[in-house]
């Protein structure tokens, strides 16, 4: 008999702080007004990310552009 393993990942600071604080009744319009909230928050961090990464490499908007326009003609 094979026996599986289950293993816990114990749950961080603000894992535990949003279970204390979504520990109550909510509504609907609840629910969607944090969900939004933190989707805002995440692309808001990506969005940092995704620039440092550009200015890195030294890629600009133009260069999208470009690519853009490059892949229309050769079609």
């Amino acid at each position: 008999m094979q026996r599986t393993s289950t293993t816990s990942t114990p749950l961080n600071e603000v894992q535990l702080m949003l279970l204390r604080l979504f520990s109550r009744p909510m509504t609907k319009s609840d629910t969607e007004a944090i969900r939004k909230m933190l989707l805002d928050y995440y692309e808001t961090l990506l969005q940092q990310e995704v620039d440092k990464v550009m200015e890195g490499k030294g890629i600009v908007r133009e260069d999208f552009d470009r690519l853009l326009n490059e892949d229309k003609r050769s079609r």
